[in-house]
């Protein structure tokens, strides 16, 4: 039986926490083989985005072309796309080849504050890649920034937002709790017919650099792998939880360094 593939269409973070570097991690540490296609170069640290070199649009169609022409991807995940042309190439990528699970996290704005999508491709994340995903990612800023709405501070609120989510297009919508308060940080997984709460503990600690990118990406992993959509963000949810609690044990940096990957291997 061959590996599962699944594959990150993101940006590459030179400091090794984020972006297709953590994808290509949360990959190998769920037992699926990770292909790539970079969007954006950055420079960047714990500290902050210094620079973005956005790669482009014709090789992005380039690179995502050499992989399914050759690869059986049985999941994508889509990160940082940076400008409007890129995620017009990413969704007529998609089109052409239509893998059976898309997840997108509408990456806007880094752990460090620094925007990594220019205001004017919001309305193509809108409109040409959220109709293609069987499930969106946004934390609580990001989906009120889809809806031009102020952030939701309640469970119905966020129920509603999630909801108004689904009206894009999209099949499933998983609204991260990380940028709430209390003891538990919940996420909400929202559908056509239900929503259902996956609280977990708040970690205190600096140590958050790439959670986005990595519960995204392991979601799509347990998708590569044959799980369903539930089960998949339940299990992404346990993964980040647990990489979370593991972080302070790296001791890679100065700002917000990164979470912990292979906490179960070392």
């Amino acid at each position: 039986m061959s590996i599962p593939i699944a594959l990150t269409i993101a940006g590459s973070d030179s400091s090794g926490g984020a972006g297709i570097q953590a994808d290509l991690k949360t990959f190998a540490a769920s037992g699926v083989f990770g292909a790539s296609v970079i969007t954006a170069l950055t420079a960047q640290n714990t500290k902050g985005v210094t620079a973005i070199h956005p790669v482009p649009a014709v090789f992005v169609t380039a690179q995502i072309d050499a992989v399914f022409d050759d690869l059986d991807v049985r999941a994508v995940k889509i990160g940082m796309v940076a400008q409007r042309d890129v995620i017009e190439a990413i969704a007529a990528g998609l089109a052409r080849w239509s893998p059976a699970h898309v997840v997108l996290d509408p990456v806007m704005v880094a752990t460090s504050g620094d925007r990594l999508l220019v205001a004017e491709a919001i309305a193509a994340l809108r409109t040409d890649l959220i109709p293609r995903a069987t499930i969106i990612t946004p934390n609580l800023p990001e989906a009120a920034a889809l809806l031009d709405e102020p952030i939701a501070e309640s469970e119905s609120a966020i129920a509603d937002q999630g909801r108004r989510l689904l009206a894009l297009g999209c099949a499933h919508v998983l609204i991260k709790g990380g940028h709430g308060h209390g003891a538990e940080s919940t996420d909400y997984l929202i559908g056509a017919d239900r929503v259902v709460a996956l609280p977990a503990p708040r970690v205190a600690t600096k140590n958050t650099h790439g959670t986005g990118c990595t519960l995204s990406s392991a979601i799509a992993a347990r998708l590569a792998k044959g799980d369903d959509l539930e089960t998949a963000v339940r299990s992404a949810k346990s993964y980040i939880s647990a990489a979370i609690a593991a972080a302070d044990r790296l001791d890679v940096g100065h700002g917000h360094g990164p979470v912990h990957h292979f906490h179960a291997y070392y």
